[in-house]
């Protein structure tokens, strides 16, 4: 029985998965994967800790992994894919495939075929493909000058909309939130520690932004909704690139900040089939750890 390995490297977590050819035996999670965000080093910590864990869920040696396929956000550079698979062959046998979790995640949507993935995760990217095989993307530039809609988009986005109320004369709620998740007291320490360098983990607000949004705070509610239309506008860009014209286009959603936002699914959904009639956005969030393991399947060891 051959045994197969898929894992999802993100910005906050790695998810592996152990299966055979049918059935998933078993599987784990561990701390963020992004060398850019984390280094060599504790990228190498994380996934062997994630295929220790998932494989001893799974009762298997990772040296009987006939195949693997990492799927990680930055691998389309070569120098990711070889630091990443120079670091897999010394935790598991067989054939080691690097690629960048676009590629897993359109996988997991939609196999071979055409479709549009959007991710909102740390960061945020829209990737799609056409029935010709053609692909294109929109968004995904880094956190400091791009990743619409991401968690830590929307962190910052709740910093500036607090400081905007604090102009206006109002005293917002969610400021205390936003302290008090920071460890801070005072404004001008809320200035400070925002306009650090390096800069803050503002992803780390995203769950008091969608807990505030929740209780109905009116700002934490008005970031989400941004955050949901900016997603939107990144899924537009593609389809408009590489399906213009056509009958219909399969969408689909990925990532931390949909799984967990029911509000930013639905201004997302409004917002692409209002301005894309043809565009069908499927409800289920996709987990690219899934398209992994479909392509570690696909590849002989």
């Amino acid at each position: 029985m051959a045994l197969y390995l898929g894992i999802d490297g993100g910005g906050t977590k790695t998810t592996c998965v152990v299966a055979d050819e049918r059935t998933v035996l078993g599987s784990a999670t561990s701390g963020g994967s992004n060398i850019t965000r984390w280094g060599e080093a504790r990228v190498h910590e994380a996934l062997q800790a994630s295929v220790r864990e998932a494989c001893a869920a799974a009762h298997v040696d990772p040296k009987s992994i006939a195949s693997t396929c990492v799927g990680l956000s930055g691998a389309g550079r070569p120098e990711v894919r070889d630091a990443v698979t120079r670091r897999m062959a010394e935790i598991v046998s067989g054939r080691v495939k690097v690629v960048s979790d676009l590629e897993t995640t359109l996988e997991a949507a939609f196999g071979d075929g055409p479709g549009v993935i959007t991710i909102a995760g740390t960061g945020s990217i829209a990737y799609g493909r056409d029935p010709q095989g053609r692909t294109a993307r929109s968004g995904g530039w880094g956190l400091a000058i791009s990743d619409e809609g991401s968690g830590q988009w929307i962190g910052r986005a709740a910093v500036c909309a607090v400081l905007g109320a604090k102009d206006a004369g109002e005293e917002p709620a969610l400021m205390a939130a936003i302290l008090k998740t920071w460890k801070l007291t005072t404004l001008d320490e809320l200035v400070r520690h925002a306009n650090a360098s390096p800069a803050p983990d503002f992803s780390s607000l995203f769950a008091l932004v969608l807990e505030a949004g929740g209780h109905g705070d009116a700002l934490a509610g008005a970031v989400l909704d941004r955050a949901g239309v900016e997603l939107a506008a990144l899924a537009r860009n593609v389809i408009h690139r590489l399906f213009d014209g056509a009958v219909s286009v399969p969408v689909a959603m990925s990532g931390g900040v949909f799984r967990q936002s029911n509000r930013v699914r639905q201004v997302f959904y409004n917002s692409v089939v209002g301005e894309v009639p043809y565009a069908r956005v499927q409800a289920m969030v996709v987990d690219p750890v899934g398209g992994a393991l479909a392509l570690a399947r696909k590849s002989p060891p």
